[in-house]
């Protein structure tokens, strides 16, 4: 049992719907701890991305103290089962479980850890509507976590294959066959992100870049999950690869991603982070 709150006899389980305990609405959830903030002396406002019920802000009540139980649990890139009572302007944790402490093996490496950090914003940007359920992405979010956490791809083409997966999961894959203006059959070499993928060369708009098909089939891969294809992919496509998702990650994201500068790139999966942030301004125009 992670939680022994009691429950009145005659309510549904709390794990399976919402119960009334004395007049607060309680209910439990799981989801991903991503990102904190202090408040006042002790305690902290915790936002989670969850599984039912979207992505939530909750006040997490003397978690600071050296002598809170679950302090510890609620940690950015922590997997973590909750129990809340809703409250007029934020929700109150008032038990937590760990269930997979992830940022214990994304935090010792540099390169994981900052592209778990772009993952994390990323996860946030597109959930501008608290409280909205998206289960695509949040279990896309479990994935990549886990995916860091393992080490068995690089973070870098972890990071794009998150991006461009998180991207289609808001509705903005990219085309990356058939040109996105007209569909005429492809393959072709023009890439625009303003345009939504590929375009073919009666369509291409101005500030279309060509686009290896090395580099387009990386694309691919990262978006179908094929990491055999992806892991045997070469530095100069994993370059050129990355600065496509970064591009039209800055397009559809207002503002872009802060976190996307500091990303590790010593890799090989992609350029630095100065020449990843020109080429995202430049193709914004």
């Amino acid at each position: 049992m992670l939680f022994k709150q009691a429950r009145p006899a005659g309510l549904p389980r709390p794990d399976t719907a919402a119960w009334d305990d004395g007049g607060v609405s309680l209910y439990r959830d799981e989801g991903v701890v991503i990102r904190t903030h202090k408040l006042g002396e002790a305690d902290r406002i915790v936002t989670v991305l969850t599984r039912r019920t979207g992505r939530v802000r909750a006040v997490a009540k003397g978690v600071r103290r050296t002598t809170s139980k679950f302090g510890s649990r609620l940690e950015p890139f922590t997997h973590v089962d909750l129990q809340l009572y809703e409250g007029r302007s934020l929700d109150i944790v008032t038990q937590a479980e760990s269930l997979h402490p992830y940022g214990q093996r994304i935090a010792v490496d540099y390169a994981r850890y900052t592209a778990g950090t772009a993952m994390l914003e990323t996860a946030e940007r597109l959930t501008p509507e608290e409280r909205e359920p998206s289960l695509q992405l949040f279990l896309l979010l479990i994935g990549g976590l886990r995916a860091l956490a393992d080490g068995a791809h690089a973070p870098g083409l972890v990071l794009d294959s998150f991006l461009l997966r998180a991207l289609a999961v808001a509705g903005w894959s990219p085309s990356l066959r058939d040109c996105a203006r007209c569909g005429r059959p492809g393959p072709h070499r023009w890439f625009s992100v303003q345009s939504g993928g590929l375009a073919c060369g009666e369509c291409r708009p101005a500030g279309a870049v060509t686009a290896a098909p090395q580099s387009v089939a990386l694309l691919g891969a990262l978006l179908a999950g094929d990491w055999v294809v992806a892991d045997a992919s070469e530095p100069i496509h994993r370059r050129e690869a990355t600065g496509l998702v970064a591009a039209y990650l800055q397009w559809h994201v207002e503002n872009g991603l802060r976190s996307l500068r500091m990303v590790d790139r010593t890799d090989g999966s992609a350029r630095g982070s100065d020449d990843l942030e020109r080429t995202a301004q430049a193709w914004r125009g």
